[in-house]
């Protein structure tokens, strides 16, 4: 249960780094009530994790989730460029993600 509940506090990660970056400096009140409760939910659930896990397994965990995840959103929204190195890297990422998962 703690992997899952990491894993979606991983992706609550890039979630609130997406809004916050379109809040606009807390300017845009949609946006910056995203933040807040994405940021909430996903300190909560990352803390929930470090319960039963190790605390630089989970931490490693859920910064490479949601730095992923970030990167990949931005991506896709055309807010950064998307090329076949930072794709790669962004899988080699996960790679490192998935071998902590087995090596636990």
């Amino acid at each position: 249960m703690a992997w899952l509940v990491l894993i979606v506090s991983g992706g609550l990660e890039a979630v609130w780094a997406t809004a916050l970056s379109r809040s606009e400096g807390f300017s845009r009140p949609v946006p910056a009530g995203v933040f807040v409760v994405a940021l909430i939910a996903s300190m909560v659930g990352l803390g929930y994790a470090m319960r039963t896990l190790p605390v630089g397994t989970a931490y490693a965990v859920w910064v490479g989730i949601g730095a992923a995840l970030t990167a990949a959103i931005a991506m896709v929204s055309g807010e950064e460029s998307a090329s076949a190195v930072r794709i790669l890297l962004l899988l080699g990422l996960v790679g490192c993600v998935v071998g902590l998962k087995l090596a636990h």
